[in-house]
């Protein structure tokens, strides 16, 4: 007989999150038709798959980080790929910041200054081979950029995350087809800090 916290488990259920901003908020770095589609159509469809995949599950979590932490395979996959867009829109802002105080301390310190951290962080973005993420971390000490592939986070290994780039080809294929390189050049300019240095403390 399945104890009470493992049925309760089997029957979680996610909604998706509203964007923290309005769907033309973006533009004209991501325009509007992109986010209703990568929001509403892809973010939703990993939700939506997680949500059907729980109901078969006997995990003993209660938020999503749980589950992620927990889950294997094709769970996995969408439950990862849910936190990750979650995280993703909340990296990025309407308007133009650049880091300050302790946090603009801290890349310096451990990129030697902002524009080698945003060196490091655009040849992360654009080098990781086929679909994934490029993270600003804090592992060790330290801060770092580190690349995964498709929908691996450095969450799920238990490892402090600040700020997230999405380099699926759904993510920027509609405002700049096939040129990575253009769309993560831009999105440089609408990283936000505010929401880094609340993940930091």
């Amino acid at each position: 007989m399945r104890s009470a916290a493992a049925k309760q488990a089997t029957h979680l259920h996610f909604q998706l999150p509203p964007l923290p901003y309005a769907e033309d908020a973006l533009a004209p770095v991501i325009s509007a038709e992109t986010l209703k589609l990568h929001h509403g159509k892809h973010h939703k469809k990993y939700v939506d798959t997680m949500n059907q995949l729980l109901e078969k599950e006997q995990l003993q979590a209660s938020t999503l980080e749980h589950v992620v932490r927990q889950a294997k395979g094709k769970l996995f996959n969408n439950a990862a790929q849910a936190w990750n867009h979650d995280f993703y829109w909340h990296s990025l802002s309407p308007r133009r910041q650049r880091p300050a105080g302790a946090l603009l301390h801290r890349l310096e310190s451990d990129f030697g200054s902002y524009e080698k951290f945003a060196d490091e962080f655009a040849k992360a973005a654009i080098g990781q081979f086929g679909s994934g993420w490029a993270w600003l971390i804090e592992k060790d000490g330290k801060l770092q950029v580190t690349a995964t592939g498709n929908a691996d986070t450095p969450m799920a290994h238990g490892i402090k995350c600040l700020l997230t780039v999405d380099v699926w080809e759904h993510a920027y294929y509609v405002d700049y087809r096939n040129e990575r390189e253009r769309y993560v050049s831009a999105i440089l300019d609408r990283l936000n800090w505010e929401f880094a240095e609340k993940n930091l403390r």
